[in-house]
């Protein structure tokens, strides 16, 4: 049992409070331990800002998502008019919906900038591993929390991308059409879908990511911040323990936070007021059209955060298993010529090739596009062990690894605009008598470079003239 404090006799009432609370539950030693008294590298920069702006609109989720579960109806006879009910109806209603719509897209902004930020810097090697598992995870349920919630308003492209996206599932071998079913609760989209979908969007999935954002800042302080250098400033401390090249967080990055959530909600607010829509990338035009089952919109597109890996399911089509299978023959030959590999060594290679490329072919490519579009995520969750550069910020690495990640930014960026264009729109000429799709072929070109990016890590991380990592931070007082 803790020792039992009195307050100083001179003690004010808001001090003697805080003691009686503090004898009781560890106020004030929570508040030093994760604000006061944490001490965070004195060179962050602007790209450091993307963690506090996430827990921000996470809030703003949380708050709007209460007020219109006041007068949402989870029924597929009222949820499109109860919509159009908070919107027309409800005082303030329209704001709040539009906050709520333009705070989906912002999270993912500023979750897309922060975990770039990760990349850069390496935030995730060690002894970060934890902390950005627990962001992936973070991302994943994200992705999860916005699709359950993108059915709600119960319009047509609510609809259709919710009937796409679940269709998706009978692809998998054996449990795919029970888990098709199990998720809708019927055989089509309906009533059913829209409930489950309410409650776990509500309820569950909530729930459990404001459990992994707990687990994410705890880990995040248990081993410190990064930094632009890549430099661990808890090896270099002063008589008292603290580190030389640390700040309190409280109040230097609180007011550097508060600055750019300024800067944040300037922006956010511009959005809300004059383009909730966002050209209609934001909130689709055809999600103001009741949903209809007997009508198919002319094209069905996911909401833009999700159309790089929607374009990788598009992308994996029964031409692109046999280049991957060519890929692996390619390989596994380069592999027993040149890879001074010994007989058994050879034989598992030849082996593992040919389960590989027979897996790839036993299998559909529906039922492929689904295993890339979910591999692209979960292959984020490895990137700690990938990595084996010797230094972890890119300020240290060779200048072309730059170009890498730009390539990367690059691909990923165009992914998802092609994901939310039909197929086709970048024409398709003929080439050899046949119709070539040139959009098509670009994503599958773009979705191999995306893997490979991941999955060629190890070798090319290592590459290159490595420039010598300083001791401490460098930092120049601005």
């Amino acid at each position: 049992m803790a020792e039992y404090k009195e307050a100083p006799a001179d003690a004010t009432a808001a001090q003697k409070l805080l003691n009686w609370v503090d004898n009781r539950f560890p106020l004030s030693k929570l508040y030093n331990e994760h604000v006061g008294e944490y001490y965070a590298p004195k060179n962050f920069n602007f790209w450091y800002v993307f963690g506090s702006l996430a827990l921000v609109v996470l809030v703003i989720q949380i708050v709007t998502g209460i007020f219109l579960v006041m007068h949402y109806k989870p029924d597929a006879e009222l949820a499109f008019a109860s919509v159009e009910y908070i919107m027309r109806d409800v005082p303030w209603g329209w704001l709040i919906r539009y906050m709520h719509s333009t705070g989906a897209s912002a999270f993912f902004v500023v979750v897309y900038l922060h975990m770039f930020r990760g990349l850069l810097y390496g935030s995730y090697r060690k002894p970060r591993e934890l902390v950005w598992i627990f962001g992936c995870a973070i991302f994943l349920c994200l992705m999860a929390e916005a699709f359950f919630g993108y059915l709600l308003p119960w319009g047509q492209m609510s609809y259709w991308g919710a009937q796409v996206i679940v269709n998706l599932f009978a692809a998998v071998p054996f449990v795919g059409p029970d888990l098709a079913l199990l998720i809708r609760g019927d055989y089509v989209v309906s009533d059913a879908t829209l409930n489950r979908f309410f409650s776990f969007h509500v309820i569950a999935i909530p729930l459990v990511l404001l459990g992994l954002v707990v687990a994410h800042i705890i880990a995040l302080h248990e081993v410190g911040s990064n930094n632009p250098d890549g430099v661990e400033i808890k090896a270099k401390k002063d008589e008292k323990g603290r580190p030389l090249d640390g700040i309190p967080f409280h109040p230097y990055y609180t007011v550097h936070d508060i600055y750019a959530l300024s800067v944040f909600l300037l922006l956010f607010s511009a959005v809300v007021f004059f383009a909730p829509e966002f050209g209609g990338y934001f909130l689709e035009y055809n999600n103001f059209i009741p949903a209809d089952p007997l009508k198919t919109p002319a094209h069905i597109a996911p909401v833009w955060y999700f159309t790089p890996y929607y374009s990788m399911l598009r992308a994996t089509t029964d031409v692109m298993v046999n280049v991957l299978v060519g890929l692996i023959a390619i390989g596994a030959i380069l592999a027993v010529l040149k890879g001074g590999l010994s007989g058994k060594g050879k034989l598992a290679v030849i082996v593992g090739a040919l389960v590989a490329a027979g897996l790839l072919k036993a299998f559909d490519a529906k039922f492929w596009g689904v295993v890339v579009m979910g591999g692209a995520v979960v292959i984020m969750f490895f990137l700690p062990w990938l990595d084996r550069s010797p230094a972890k910020s890119i300020r240290y690495r060779p200048d072309w690894h730059k170009y890498v990640y730009g390539f990367f930014v690059f691909g990923f960026l165009v992914l998802g605009y092609l994901g939310v264009k039909p197929p086709g729109v970048w024409g398709t000429p003929q080439v050899m008598g046949m119709a070539v799709d040139i959009a098509a072929v670009t994503s599958q070109i773009l979705t191999l470079s995306y893997f490979a990016f991941f999955l060629l890590m190890p070798w090319w991380s290592r590459m290159g003239e490595f420039k010598p990592v300083p001791e401490r931070v460098t930092f120049a007082a601005h």
